[in-house]
This record gives structure tokens, sequence and C-alpha cells, in this order.
């Protein structure tokens, strides 16, 4: 399928999707968001796919929404249409998702960035919220997603001043998981990502799933929830395989089954 803002690759089990308007620092303009969620749709359906990438170029992941676009929304416009809505597509892909970032991640594409699973931030990369210097406050998750990675104070005062955070700082405070050479950034991206699209797939997308739980609900309700699907993965063959193998001293040959 042909996109008009975005390139997509697929390496062996790892879907590549790369953000493409370099004109515009890969602002999040409607037609982007469109060809995101439907290459997202694409490698969701895919059994073949096990894990995706999402990247930007080296100046910017996404510098954030689309600026020119939005200056004349109105309130019943964005109400009636729902407008940001559609870009949580990426918090529902059930595989699991990174966001390789390089440049700037700023407003949406910070917020982008943090619908992942996780970030790989190169040691160009900087992160911020700077809505507030347009009038607006952040509207993808900003105030939601950043205080859980960061923080209260760290959140706070990023949304209110917009300053940006640079990938050192990011890594300390949890933004990022690691922070690579930028020129290794994508190349590194798809080895983690081919890491996990080797396990099993349904197994990583209950990992995925009992994660995410943990901030949604209550420790206990967590815990539960946890262990009632580590038990129900003994019925996968999967599981036979991998502890037949760690027995045996051999790499698994998992089937996804």
């Amino acid at each position: 399928m042909a996109y008009e803002t975005i390139l997509v690759e697929q390496h062996d089990a790892v879907g590549l999707i790369r953000l493409n308007r370099p004109e515009a620092l890969n602002a999040l303009s409607p037609t982007l968001i469109g060809d995101l969620n439907a290459a997202l749709d694409g490698f969701e359906a895919d059994r073949g796919i096990g894990c995706v990438v999402i990247t930007g170029s080296e100046k910017a992941f996404a510098a954030g929404a689309d600026i020119k676009a939005m200056k004349d929304f109105t309130y019943p416009g964005t109400y009636i249409d729902d407008y940001i809505t559609s870009w949580e597509r990426v918090t529902r892909m059930r595989k699991p998702v990174i966001a390789a970032v390089a440049g700037f991640a700023l407003g949406g594409g910070c917020e982008l960035a943090m619908m992942c699973d996780f970030i790989l931030a190169a040691d160009t990369a900087r992160f911020g919220q700077p809505e507030i210097k347009l009038g607006v406050m952040p509207g993808a998750g900003g105030t939601q997603r950043l205080t859980r990675f960061v923080g209260k104070s760290k959140a706070m005062e990023m949304c209110l001043t917009g300053r940006m955070m640079d990938a050192a700082e990011a890594e300390r405070a949890g933004l990022v998981s690691r922070v690579v050479p930028a020129a290794d950034l994508v190349a590194e991206a798809l080895k983690v990502a081919g890491v996990i699209a080797a396990m099993s797939q349904p197994v990583a997308m209950q990992v995925k799933e009992s994660v995410n739980r943990s901030y949604e609900t209550t420790l206990a309700e967590g815990i539960r929830f946890e262990r009632r699907v580590f038990q129900a993965q003994f019925a996968f063959a999967d599981q036979k395989e991998g502890m037949a193998a760690f027995v045996e001293k051999r790499p698994p040959a998992f089937k996804n089954a």
C-alpha cells in the first residue's frame, strides 16, 4: 500500500514505520495520522509481524501537531469530530510498539512517543510539551502520561513552562528506556524489536497487556490479573517448548501457539 506521509518497511518479523513529512518536521497532520493508523492495522493483522518500530528523521521524530491545520478549529467542531481520539490507535496495538526518537519530539510528537510501549532515544533527542506557548494545553495525553512517566513536579514544570528535556535528562527521569548514539538509533531499535519478535507472540502480547494493567488498577488487582494470565500460559505449546529448550540447553523454537 502506498502512503503519502509515512514510509513502511518490513525487516523479517519487525514492521518499521517512518514518519515522513520532512517539510514540516513530521508534524502530525490528519493525513499522517490516517496513514499511521492504516499501517498499524496492517501490521496488527499480519501474523508474521511480532513487533513494530515507529521512528521519524534525524532532525525530528515529530515536532508536534499540525498547527496550520489547527489554528482555525472551533470548540464545537473539535468536540463533535472528537479531534485527537484517532491518535490513540497506537495504544490499542496488541503487539509491542517501540518509539525510536531522534531530534525533536514535541507536543503531539512527545505524546505519540509516550503512547508506544517504550522509547529508545538518540543522544540528539529533545522532548517537550510546549502547547502552553500556543495558548492551549496538551490534548493527546501529555498531562497524563508524562506525569506517570516522570512524576508530578517535572511534568508540571514542563507543561507550564514548555521547556524541553534532552535525552540524558529523559533517561534519568524514566521517560526513555535507553539512550544510544544517533547514528545507531534505527539499527538498535530494529535489533531490540527483533529480539521481541523472536519470542512467543501471544506471550509477548500478554506481557504488554499485564504491564499496562499496572497503570489502570490497584496493586492487588494487578497481581491477580498477572497470576491468572501466567497460569493460563501453561496451556500454550510455546510454554512447553520454552521450558523443554531450557532443560535441553538449546534455543527455543516458538510457534506462536
